[in-house]
């Protein structure tokens, strides 16, 4: 017992050592520390995610904790994010954070830690920070690629409005890096001497493509696209109906489309809470939901409106009965149209069990909307009634739900026409008369119907004349559509006129107008009123107590416009005309008649106007009369007053004086050009002449202008007039007379000169302007001026020489002109070889540009040519071809190639006589020298020179005479 007493002693004391040893284990906090944290890079969502576990925990055992996280850039020292993260833990489970960097996380190496304590209010004592993980460094610039120069991020997409952080990293460090948003230069902040940040901040949308940013170093050049997509809105007017309880169909507004190129748009979702059924819309503004045959009434739908940045969503609450849009009706017909009615019948869609519809018709017509509701099942009818002749309507029907009102459905209809029906009015008829050579001239005026009167196409109107005085005798006019009026001449009888107004169903009631022997238009005053903005206002007097009724009728000044009326009734005594045709400047003449019982028309007043009186714009053609040496007559008869824009008042005469002071009757004005003149007032404007007196022989400048009460005419032009002196007139009557007598003398002298130079002294022609020169034709390269030997064909040559004092004629000799000598001058003619009875008279003219001996003469006689042959006998026969040819030899050669001494060239001019007949032989020479003659035309012009070598002739050439004759026996 002993032992056993000593043994539990033992196990007492040691049990109490071991209780008391876990009372102070118990007492420490457990050691809840992060471990195994891990940190992993999502560079499309440029993510840090975490993932650690907590060690020391039982099983099943779950505290609430608090882990806190620490995140640095570049330096562990340069925390930029601390973050309290709450979540239940449980025995060896694996927990997950993750954080979204602003900057690009290859921009810049990142730094994560961790630390944990116990919030959970079971375990109080152990709500204390455990120690901090060690850092755990991230760098993700070992994900870029080998790129020099990189722009981060790629493609992002952000919201519109939002802040977004932009960098670059170089491979190598670079100072001289510049970057652009769209080609604007932006700056930002270096966070190694390889990166830099850049920092946009409420950046906008440009366009769907994005956004384009780039930087640029000495030898590279990257970028990136940012796109920037439109804030998604919730979606506007969210609704769901049906049409036959069988579908839903539900819109809504979507706003802003905030798609972009390359990005995903946004989409749309319907989703039902009650039976949990989600779908997809194919459509961004309404989408269509099939009912459930369960016979579901209430709905709860929520519609979603998504993208990649947000989401938003809008839901309705609805009984399905309570949202029936009906299908329009249809098979809409009229049927039974008249002129005044018609009836309208239509189908309608049946809506599952709902049986009665609420239809509402609606007329159109004149302007006007009738409108009906109507219950309907299946078809539908209505009766119209009270419709107007020959009217366009359009009828239409619409339905909706009797029981549960939610929409109306489409409107359908037709479009009608009634038919037409006989004039329910009588014209409104006036009539002007005018008396004429013991007649009755008679102008009828009528209005046209209105349509709601014509109740169809008026056709024509027939017109009844009944002569009073004699009943039997009645006149019938159809007057046809769409004419006005006519034109009757009546005698002096009394007459009642019927019009009536005809379409093509029947007549309209008559107008009645009766014209008395009397017509009425007795003499009576005219008044001027003044019309005022809104019309011209007439009052009158009547003349008798019983009267049907009153007439004002009126016309403008001008006569091409119709005459207007208006019928009052018999208590009228005033009334305001109003009419949009009323226009300033113009006068209208009004007329107050007064219609008997009997209808007739007797006139009361005569009154005229202007609706607004103007100042003229033309003054008065003015003409000056009886001009004295003391005064003259304006005059302007031609005026008229009537067609002026304002009642005429009467003249202003101005004179501007030449003197300071104004004649008498003119007082002194300024005009509004500061002109000072004198101005005389004529207050009367029948008065159309003025005389000015006492004037003095000088220039007067006047001008006439009407005045009204609203002004004056224009100061145009004055017209200047010129006072003659009393001797003026004298010397005018003597003077002009002796001048032209003068005048008439010298041109008569002048002629008589001109007839004696023609006939004693005559102008001797010019050779150069002679009508022979054009009719030859020159060679090439020849002055036009100077003939060509070769195309001058002469008929006979003679050459006068003086050889002792005799005359030698050598025929048919065959010796050349080169061997005979001559010592005296020798001359060559041109003689014609038609038959003559003798040297005829003849006129020689001699061409100075071969001879100018002859040229420095002054006369028209021949030149010696001395010759170098001694004279002897010579008589040539030869051809004259022949001889052209040897003349030709020699022509060319000009005068300053011929040696002095040598023949020179004489030019002859000869020309055929006219006075008689010529007679001899033709190849027979004369023997005598042609003497200066008279003669019309010339015959032959050619240049010779006696030194010429002629050949001998040839037996088919003709013969021609040549002469030589001594210089004594020749005559100028």
């Amino acid at each position: 017992m002993a032992l056993f007493a000593v043994f539990q002693a033992s196990f007492l004391l040691a049990l109490l050592s071991f209780r008391t040893y876990q009372s102070e284990v118990l007492s420490e906090p457990l050691p809840l520390t992060p471990e195994s944290l891990e940190v992993s890079i999502n560079s499309a969502q440029q993510c840090l995610s975490l993932q650690w576990r907590v060690h020391n925990l039982t099983y099943h055992q779950e505290l609430k904790m608090v882990f806190q996280i620490e995140i640095s850039r570049i330096e562990t020292s340069n925390v930029i994010w601390v973050e309290n993260y709450s979540t239940p833990v449980m025995w060896n489970q694996v927990l997950h954070w993750s954080w979204e960097s602003e900057l690009p996380l290859e921009c810049a190496t990142h730094f994560v830690r961790i630390r944990s304590r116990v919030d959970d209010a079971s375990i109080p004592e152990l709500s204390f920070w455990s120690k901090w993980t060690s850092w755990e460094e991230v760098d993700a610039q070992n994900l870029l690629e080998q790129d020099p120069l990189v722009v981060l991020p790629k493609d992002k997409l952000v919201e519109e409005g939002s802040n977004v952080t932009i960098c670059y990293v170089s491979r190598s460090p670079e100072s001289n890096i510049s970057c652009a948003l769209e080609g604007v230069p932006i700056h930002g902040e270096r966070l190694s001497p390889n990166a830099s940040a850049f920092i946009l901040n409420n950046v906008r949308f440009i366009r769907e493509t994005g956004t384009n940013i780039y930087c640029l170093s000495p030898s590279n050049v990257s970028g990136t696209v940012l796109f920037v997509s439109k804030v998604l809105e919730e979606p506007k007017d969210f609704s769901c109906e049906t049409r036959d309880l069988k579908s839903l169909n539900c819109t809504w507004d979507p706003g802003r489309d905030t798609t972009l190129q390359h990005q995903f748009s946004q989409r749309y979702t319907l989703f039902e809470s009650f039976s949990g059924k989600t779908k997809l819309c194919e459509h961004k503004k309404w989408c269509h939901w099939q009912v459930a045959p369960d016979s579901q009434e209430t709905y709860n739908l929520t519609l979603i409106a998504e993208n990649q940045l947000r989401r938003r969503n809008v839901s309705i609450f609805f009984n399905l009965t309570h949202r029936v849009h009906p299908m329009k009706p249809f098979n809409v017909f009229l049927k039974s149209i008249s002129a005044t009615n018609a009836t309208m019948t239509w189908k309608v869609h049946p809506v599952g069990n709902y049986s009665t519809l609420l239809c509402q018709v609606a007329l159109h017509g004149e302007g006007k909307v009738i409108q009906h509701n109507v219950s309907v099942k299946v078809k539908g009818q209505y009766f119209l009634s009270e419709l107007e002749p020959v009217t366009e309507y359009v009828t239409r029907v619409r339905c909706a739900a009797a029981n549960h009102f939610w929409k109306w459905s489409e409107w359908t209809g037709q479009t009608f026409t009634t038919l037409e029906a006989a004039p329910s009015e009588a014209p409104d008829v006036w009539r002007n008369v005018k008396a004429e050579l013991g007649s009755h001239i008679v102008t009828l005026f009528w209005r046209p119907l209105s349509k709601s009167h014509a109740h169809g196409k008026i056709l024509f109107y027939n017109v009844v004349i009944e002569n009073l005085d004699n009943p039997s005798s009645v006149k019938l006019l159809s007057i046809p559509a769409p004419a006005n009026g006519t034109e009757l001449t009546l005698d002096q009888c009394s007459y009642q006129i019927h019009v009536t107004a005809n379409n093509s169903v029947g007549t309209s009631p008559a107008s009645i107008i009766v014209i008395s022997r009397d017509p009425g238009n007795k003499n009576v005053e005219e008044r001027r009123i003044q019309g005022a903005e809104d019309g011209f206002s007439l009052s009158w007097k009547p003349q008798s107590g019983g009267v049907r009724g009153y007439v004002v009728d009126w016309y403008p000044q001008d006569p091409r416009c119709q005459l207007q009326w208006k019928h009052l009734g018999p208590n009228t005594t005033s009334t305001v005309i109003r009419s949009d045709a009323f226009r300033p400047g113009i006068r209208y003449n009004f007329r107050i008649y007064e219609i008997s019982t009997e209808r007739i028309a007797y006139l009361l007043e005569k009154k005229t106007g202007y609706s607004q009186e103007l100042a003229p714009s033309e003054n008065p053609q003015v003409a000056v009369n009886n001009l004295t040496s003391h005064s003259f007559t304006l005059n302007w008869k031609d005026y008229s007053t009537d067609s002026q824009p304002s009642f005429i008042q009467g003249y202003h005469v101005y004179l501007k004086p030449n003197m300071e002071q104004c004649h008498p009757g003119f007082e002194k004005v300024v005009l509004s050009d500061d002109s000072v003149c004198c101005q005389y007032k004529i207050n009367n404007p029948e008065q159309k002449t003025f005389v000015l007196e006492n004037l003095q022989p000088e220039s007067y400048e006047f001008l006439v202008t009407p005045y009204t009460s609203v002004g004056e005419g224009p100061h145009d032009t004055f017209t200047k007039v010129t006072i003659p002196d009393e001797y003026t007139h004298v010397l005018v009557r003597v003077v002009l007379p002796m001048i032209f007598c003068l005048v008439l003398l010298l041109v008569l002298c002048y002629l008589m000169t001109q007839w004696m130079k023609e006939k004693c002294y005559p102008d001797i022609p010019d050779p150069y302007k002679s009508s022979v020169l054009s009719l030859i034709k020159y060679k090439e390269n020849h002055h036009p001026t100077i003939m060509n030997v070769h195309d001058c064909v002469p008929d006979a040559i003679e050459v006068v020489n003086k050889l002792e004092g005799r005359k030698i004629q050598f025929l048919g000799a065959r010796k050349s002109l080169t061997e005979m000598e001559f010592t005296k001058p020798a001359y060559l003619y041109l003689l014609p070889t038609e038959k003559y009875s003798g040297p005829g008279p003849c006129i020689c003219f001699e061409n100075f540009t071969y001879n100018h001996a002859a040229s420095d003469s002054g006369s028209c006689g021949h030149v010696p040519i001395p010759l170098k042959t001694p004279p002897s006998q010579l008589a040539l026969l030869t051809s004259p071809e022949n001889l052209l040819k040897s003349l030709e030899q020699n022509y060319v050669k000009s005068s300053g190639e011929s040696p002095a001494g040598e023949t020179s060239l004489n030019y002859v001019s000869q020309l055929a006589s006219t006075s008689g007949d010529t007679s001899g032989d033709k190849d027979s020479l004369p023997t005598n020298p042609p003497g200066p003659a008279l003669c019309s035309e010339y015959r032959t012009q050619m240049a010779v020179s006696l030194g010429l070598a002629l050949p001998s002739p040839s037996e088919s050439s003709s013969l021609s005479s040549i002469t030589l004759l001594d210089q004594g026996k020749h005559r100028r």
